[in-house]
């Protein structure tokens, strides 16, 4: 049974993949690639895929409309048997998207907490920034973990803590929008998005003198917009993204219900419990991402 917060989430993602025109530009997909590369490492090249044979088996848990899977897999996806799954119409999007570059695959609809396929059947799965959109993010990355084999690989990323103020106001937003359809909401953070861009196009740099450790602010300098980014309210800013690009990048964040934020202690807590030694993590103030081994529940290295 789906519950009324990932149903709303499932339709805030349902319709923003489809406006392909807010995050298929070159610029936007060359952002996304060099984000993808810097936290997960050259993974189309890595080493271990010789482990997987000549067709590895790949699950896409929330693919989206497929683009981290395109951005980090790249021509990878011709030998490999993906299968992309979301639990909103993006999955069709994704489909398309695919044909459209030649790369094989097979989509459909389906929640990433009960999935219909055989545990430990894939050999590698990816979750990029889908984990902490279901009801529960320690929940949704254990039933993941119980689809691969032991031995395979499971590559998430999540989002991390911020500070009090920024958590609060997130939750205040998000909780705003909660009565708007996607639309509505898509409208509703149009000045948000547009303040943001005038605080990075101003380049104003202020040095805080002193950590205000009840804040968790550190001293140091910082843009002004990135201080309000990171300590008070996400209000994206990239010069080469146009305003839709930027609302999306803000829309992504707000509009979801279901948008939990986890410590690195919880995340690694989690994949011991589920059997994972992590071989890679890197923890950013945006999020935590993991690339892991799948062993034994409860094993150790």
């Amino acid at each position: 049974m789906v519950s009324n917060a990932q149903r709303q989430t499932a339709s805030a993602f349902g319709f923003q993949w489809q406006k392909t025109d807010a995050f298929d530009s070159p610029e936007m997909r060359a952002r996304h690639h060099a984000w993808l590369i810097e936290r997960y490492g050259d993974v189309a090249n890595a080493p271990w895929w010789a482990e997987y044979g000549p067709r590895p088996k790949v699950l896409d848990a929330g693919c989206g409309a497929g683009l981290s899977a395109i951005e980090l897999f790249g021509p990878l996806l011709h030998r490999i048997d993906y299968h992309g799954v979301d639990l909103s119409d993006a999955y069709r999007v994704a489909e398309r998207r695919f044909a459209e570059r030649g790369y094989p695959g097979r989509f459909e609809r389906g929640d990433i907490t009960n999935l219909c396929f055989a545990d430990a059947s894939f050999d590698v799965a990816f979750s990029e920034g889908v984990l902490h959109h279901t009801d529960s993010t320690a929940a949704a990355l254990k039933a993941v973990a119980r689809k691969i084999r032991l031995g395979g690989r499971f590559l998430f990323y999540v989002y991390r803590k911020k500070g009090p103020i920024r958590e609060f106001t997130d939750d205040f937003i998000r909780e705003k929008l909660q009565g708007l359809s996607p639309e509505e909401a898509w409208q509703a953070l149009y000045p948000l998005t547009k303040l943001g861009k005038l605080l990075g196009d101003l380049n104003i740099e202020i040095d805080i003198p002193e950590p205000i450790d009840l804040l968790e602010i550190p001293a140091g300098k910082i843009d002004l917009q990135r201080f309000i980014y990171w300590h008070v309210f996400k209000a994206f800013h990239d010069p080469t993204l146009s305003l839709d690009e930027l609302n999306h990048m803000n829309f992504d964040w707000y509009a979801p219900k279901n948008s939990h934020r986890q410590s690195l202690s919880e995340v690694r807590q989690w994949c011991a419990e589920a059997g994972l030694a992590i071989e890679r993590q890197v923890e950013e103030p945006a999020g935590i991402t993991v690339v892991a081994l799948k062993e034994d529940a409860g094993s150790t290295r």
